[in-house]
């Protein structure tokens, strides 16, 4: 299994590898093409025999430099229950995009338990607190049938993992 910071040239494999990730809401792939171009080192791509298995996407907004916010998490089907998805946070976490993040955020929703379990079990590894507040309703997404979102807020992070 590797681990690297995608190219423009993985966009179509991510997009159809979160298409394979319900309950993941698939983005365009002009989306993935400007996550990989743009936003490649806070990325994270797994790849086993050549072929993505893995995927993070983050970023850190703006006027926010301390956080890195994770946009999505995607592990095929045949790659979970490996710790994959941990592996690839630690492994964004080590990276220099994110040395001057002190804490990491994404949203959950309440129906996705591996996301939940993921998340605080992140914090716990990292010995910080996890926050976790409201941060989008359901009437937030307006004609669009989707459940609300909860920000899960891990930090302040003290020490970093090492690669992985």
């Amino acid at each position: 299994m590797t681990l690297a910071v995608p190219s423009v040239g993985d966009a179509k494999a991510v997009h159809a590898l979160v298409g394979a990730c319900a309950p993941l809401d698939l983005n365009s792939t002009y989306a993935y093409l400007l996550l990989c171009a743009h936003f490649a080192e806070t990325c994270v791509i797994a790849a086993q025999d050549g072929r993505p298995v893995g995927f993070v996407s983050a970023y850190v907004p703006p006027q926010q430099d301390d956080v890195m916010f994770v946009w999505q998490v995607a592990v095929a089907p045949p790659a979970r229950g490996q710790g994959l998805a941990g592996r690839m946070l630690r492994e964004l976490l080590a990276r220099p995009a994110a040395r001057r993040c002190n804490y990491l955020e994404t949203t959950v929703t309440p129906s996705n338990a591996p996301s939940t379990k993921l998340f605080r079990g992140l914090a716990r590894e990292l010995g910080a607190p996890l926050e976790e507040v409201p941060m989008f309703k359901e009437e937030d997404f307006g004609a669009e049938r989707h459940e609300a979102e909860t920000l899960f807020r891990v930090g302040p992070i003290r020490g970093r993992p090492g690669p992985t």
